[in-house]
């Protein structure tokens, strides 16, 4: 297989490795037990609010939070079958971070299609900044 010849490419590539929620498959996903896991830096989510129960994991903390067998992982990371809904501002990065994921063997990641902006503009919940 080729190398992606740019980040288009590349989206499109990784994409097409799992499928992607809308912003109503997201919140039904984490109803059924889905953790939400927002990778927006600080700065987006004190302008724009937070998704109500959402782990917080900045990017560069992803992997280290993630990998049920990591000594730095969060509690909810206990196992490799955790279904992960990776939300990030516009829906570019988690897409990246989904994949990375799919690496470390958490198999049921994905990543919200859109990003925070497009659940906040389906009227889900979010929580005042």
């Amino acid at each position: 297989m080729s190398a992606p010849t740019g980040i288009d490419e590349l989206l499109e590539r990784v994409r097409s490795g799992y499928t992607r929620l809308d912003p109503r498959e997201a919140y039904d996903a984490s109803r059924a037990g889905a953790l939400l896991v927002d990778i927006r830096y600080q700065a987006l989510r004190e302008r724009d609010g937070l998704i109500p129960g959402a782990l917080v994991v900045e990017r560069n903390e992803l992997e280290w939070r993630l990998d049920p067998q990591g000594s730095h992982r969060a509690p909810e990371a206990d196992s490799h079958d955790l279904r992960v809904v990776v939300v990030c501002n516009e829906g570019y990065a988690s897409s990246l971070a989904a994949a990375s994921l799919h690496a470390l063997g958490l198999h049921r990641a994905t990543d919200l299609a859109g990003g925070f902006q497009a659940w906040k503009s389906a009227g889900l919940p979010v929580t005042s900044p």
